[in-house]
């Protein structure tokens, strides 16, 4: 684990913000004392979608499908 004294982390904040992002671990010290450490904060993992968890749910005539009236799609150009 790398070890920076405050001092010098100040000047290099983000680049040892973008290490600790990374899976490092790095330890601020005061002086030589060690007095806190930066680590990543874990990100909750994104919801995996299903392919047909709608199904039953929702349902299309076959209007949907009809052709649109003239007026309306004068309207779309």
């Amino acid at each position: 684990m790398p070890t920076y004294t405050i001092h010098a982390a100040k000047t290099n904040l983000s680049k040892l913000v973008a290490r600790a992002e990374a899976g490092e671990e790095i330890v601020l010290a005061r002086g030589k004392e060690p007095v806190v450490k930066i680590v990543p904060v874990a990100q909750k993992a994104k919801p995996q979608r299903k392919f047909g968890a709608l199904k039953g749910k929702i349902k299309i005539g076959p209007e949907f499908f009809d052709p649109l009236p003239e007026e309306e799609l004068k309207l779309w150009e």
